[in-house]
């Protein structure tokens, strides 16, 4: 049975293979260890019984006022772990920890705009396509720089969808509008 515990330092040194998809990004060890300082009741990972790391999600919660809102900043699951439901576990664990802990307004996230995908599986959460950010994601050696959709789902805070924080936007944006950073 796989379980889902609260990533701690250790996990760093076990979960390589879940970040070897070229659709996940990569972070050096200092940016993991911020975000276990700063938000560890966002930080989970999920492990076979064998205990091998199937997966992992991580965030933060940020904004001002009524944009106050758990954002993701990588969820993953290992290529051989997909289509088990994980992806829907950690988007889960995620909003309610928004919702309940921080009482935020929505949560949002970015996700390239050529995987359909996650695209989908985050549209049938109840995620929106909120704006187009072009350019978020760097460019590799081979690859040029590709566009994000920046996704949001409103929390029981804002459930009419009445904040302008969830209602889509009609022309896209480039990195540096960015509010939040």
């Amino acid at each position: 049975m796989t379980s889902l515990k609260r990533f701690v330092a250790d996990d760093l040194f076990s979960f390589n293979t879940v970040n070897l998809d070229k659709l996940t990004e990569t972070y050096g060890p200092p940016f993991y260890f911020e975000y276990l300082a700063h938000w560890p009741e966002y930080f989970t990972i999920a492990r076979s019984p064998a205990g091998y790391a199937m997966g992992y999600i991580m965030g933060k919660v940020e904004g001002p006022g009524e944009d106050w809102h758990g954002h993701v900043t990588a969820v993953s699951t290992g290529a051989e772990f997909r289509r088990l439901g994980l992806g829907n576990k950690f988007m889960n664990t995620l909003e309610e920890v928004s919702e309940h802990v921080h009482k935020g307004y929505f949560v949002d996230l970015f996700v390239r705009a050529s995987n359909a995908v996650a695209v989908g599986m985050y549209k049938k959460m109840g995620y929106v396509v909120y704006r187009t950010v072009l350019g978020y994601y760097s460019a590799g050696k081979n690859d040029p720089a590709e566009d994000a959709y920046d996704m949001r789902k409103p929390l029981s805070k804002d459930k009419e969808r009445k904040k302008s924080s969830v209602i889509p936007l009609k022309e896209p944006i480039t990195p540096d509008e960015l509010e939040w950073a």
